[in-house]
């Protein structure tokens, strides 16, 4: 499981059976204070693979400096360079992906109804930690099915 920033647009192949598969770098960033009280920061960056169905919407949806989740497993593949020099290269392999912004491409417009329809996303401090929920805009409810959610009311 990893959350990161797109570090270049998707590229979109086909195999020679024409199944997609797209190729994308994710950089994610780790920070930490040490022992001198510094506080220090490190990147990685990652090559990430979709295929099929997956594939065509990374292709679609992704673009360089969107923040998405991914989830998949890690695969490492070996092959012989045009050097005669035996190379290797892991890559993940994802099965699930989230958008995690709502950024536009450049020049791209957004309508309105778009920014209507997007889900709200609320902080809820609980116990020195921010927890993220992802709430859909309701449907109109009755007086009876509405409730107050308090902290006390969330499991973690």
């Amino acid at each position: 499981m990893l959350i990161g920033n797109l570090t270049r647009d998707p590229e979109m192949r086909f195999t020679s059976q024409g199944t997609p598969v797209c190729t994308f770098g994710l950089a994610t960033n780790r920070s930490w204070v040490d022992s001198n009280n510094q506080k220090q920061e490190e990147v990685e960056f990652h090559r990430v693979v979709a295929w099929s169905k997956l594939a065509e919407l990374c292709n679609e949806l992704l673009f360089k400096g969107r923040k998405v989740y991914v989830e998949g497993r890690l695969q490492t593949r070996k092959w012989n360079g045009q050097d005669g020099v035996e190379r290797y290269t892991t890559e993940v392999v994802i099965d699930e992906m989230l958008v995690l912004d709502i950024r536009r491409k450049e020049g791209e417009v957004v309508v309105e109804d778009e920014i209507a329809a997007e889900p709200a996303v609320e902080e809820i401090p609980v116990e020195k930690e921010t927890v993220t929920v992802k709430e859909e805009k309701p449907a109109k409810k009755s007086k009876s099915e509405s409730q107050e959610v308090s902290a006390d009311d969330i499991p973690f």
